[in-house]
């Protein structure tokens, strides 16, 4: 026989494996996440995304590809999310600690963020195919610029979306989210309590000393609810599951306010080796564990 035509069939073979494979693949996830369905759906789920540099370092890979498939896996997940119902999805994205890493690299993660933004923005992007609403939560006055302007723009240009809601923590610690919280709760009682300096019936409020007045008094105290509105992620319900890739078992700084009843699990698996089913033998164990943390909140 020819070896043209033996490496043509050959060819025609291995491609045949793949198409066979992967038909394989995506109908037995669907089967998979069809029972799994049956049971709860998480309303919102969290990742700590990481291992993107280990990924890339493993496979000698230039440095930056391991973010760039990191993305990748984003736009996987969310996508399952949106299949499956889950209607918040929250990702830790850049840490303000990672501001202390090489320059070259932050720049690099920087403008990738910007173009994956831009990406995110057209019009056949899983954005607007699925109603993606796009958040930017953290100290954003902390990215470079062209960033920060990429992100208010995305925020503006999904605001009316409403399927899921995609949270981008940048520039984001929860110690920074909790500090804010208490900074923003502290400025809106003082306001309160100048304004009833020169509105309560005409007589002088000591802000300082506290009021005479109890009702006053109690007015100027900050509530819990005070500050979980001023939390960045205020507009979220707390995560029913997080998750970190990589085999870390540490929070890293993130949701520490969010967590008291959320469903931990680490996976060993990077981030970019993230797929729906890691995600659905994450929600199988969620669901398992699941009567005994709507325990645990009753209780509390």
């Amino acid at each position: 026989m020819d070896f043209n035509m033996e490496n043509g069939i050959g060819k025609f073979l291995r491609l045949m494996y793949h198409k066979f494979v992967s038909f394989m693949d995506s109908t037995l996830q669907k089967l998979f996440f069809a029972l799994l369905c049956v049971g709860p759906i998480p309303y919102h789920i969290a990742f700590i995304m990481d291992g993107n540099r280990r990924y890339a370092k493993s496979r000698k890979l230039a440095p930056g590809a391991g973010h760039r498939a990191g993305f990748s896996s984003l736009i996987q997940i969310l996508e399952c999310c949106y299949k499956i119902g889950v209607r918040y999805v929250t990702v830790y994205a850049f840490s303000i600690d990672n501001f202390k890493r090489d320059p070259s690299e932050v720049k690099y993660i920087m403008d990738l963020m910007m173009e994956k933004i831009d990406e995110l923005l057209k019009e056949e992007s899983i954005v607007n195919s699925h109603g993606v609403r796009i958040n930017f939560s953290g100290d954003l006055k902390l990215l470079h610029e062209p960033v920060r302007l990429a992100a208010e723009k995305a925020m503006r240009a999904t605001a009316k979306n409403t399927n899921v809601v995609l949270s981008v923590c940048v520039a984001y610690t929860s110690a920074n989210e909790i500090v804010h919280a208490v900074e923003e709760s502290c400025k809106e009682k003082l306001t309160q309590a100048q304004e009833a300096n020169s509105n309560f019936n005409g007589k002088k409020v000591d802000i300082l000393g506290g009021y005479n007045n109890p009702l006053l008094e109690e007015e100027s105290c900050i509530a819990l609810a005070d500050l979980e509105r001023h939390m960045y992620l205020s507009e979220c319900p707390d995560p029913d599951i997080l998750i970190r890739t990589s085999g870390e078992t540490r929070l890293s700084n993130f949701l520490l306010w969010q967590t008291t009843f959320c469903y931990l699990h680490v996976l060993n698996a990077s981030w970019p080796e993230m797929s729906p089913w890691w995600l659905g033998w994450v929600i199988l164990h969620y669901q398992r564990s699941k009567s005994y943390i709507d325990k645990k909140k009753k209780q509390s």
